[in-house]
């Protein structure tokens, strides 16, 4: 299976601007996606691969920053570079404060935004690597029965076998054989990367989780 390609959105409703920076992006390889305004964006969606928002701040209807507070709150996670001809320290401040990669005033050099489009790109792929690490482990952790799940809630606070069973109501022997089915699982060599998947899980302890 291929990984999906990386992707640019370009936001800009100045249509010699828009394809001037598709043109740019795309002579370096990037797949790029074209749009005019922050409605056509959130009509179409991001795509599955590792993607960069290039936005610019002033738009008709809902503007750049308006798009950057929406996906916050929505807590879609996507890198922007935000370009604007008519920048102001305030403006600026409020975009990196929202997590913007980069504040560029038109006009800009082609090297800075392809920098900040690089950076952008990288810290989308480590979300999405993350993403994907944290499906495979809620995966695993769905295959546990309730009772395993009651046990692997308990092993990682580091009670013993036996207070585990005194506080369950069980033989230690089921303990054992739970906890060694929630190991094999869980795909853990050891107790401490164990405690690791519960702390991304954020299992609540001894309160387990049911899916």
């Amino acid at each position: 299976m291929t990984a999906a390609p990386a992707t640019i959105i370009v936001i800009d409703d100045d249509g010699a601007i828009r394809e001037a920076l598709g043109s740019l992006l795309r002579s370096v390889g990037f797949e790029v996606k074209l749009l005019a305004s922050v409605s056509d964006f959130l009509k179409s969606g991001r795509p599955d691969g590792p993607t960069c928002l290039v936005l610019d701040v002033r738009l008709p209807g809902q503007s750049g920053l308006d798009l950057q507070r929406e996906l916050s709150r929505l807590n879609i996670q996507l890198p922007i570079v935000f370009i604007t001809g008519h920048g102001d320290i305030p403006m600026s401040v409020q975009a990196m404060k929202g997590g913007a990669i980069e504040f560029l005033t038109k006009p800009f050099r082609d090297q800075d935004l392809l920098d900040a489009v690089h950076v952008g790109l990288a810290r989308d792929r480590m979300w999405l690597d993350n993403e994907k690490a944290l499906a495979t482990l809620r995966a695993s952790f769905d295959s546990l029965t309730p009772r395993e799940r009651e046990v692997m809630a308990l092993v990682v606070t580091g009670r013993l076998n036996k207070q585990i069973a005194a506080d369950l109501g069980v033989s230690e022997i089921t303990v054992k054989v739970h906890r060694s089915q929630v190991m094999q699982k869980m795909h853990a060599k050891s107790l401490p990367e164990l405690a690791r998947m519960a702390d991304k899980l954020m299992l609540a302890p001894g309160k387990p989780q049911h899916s």
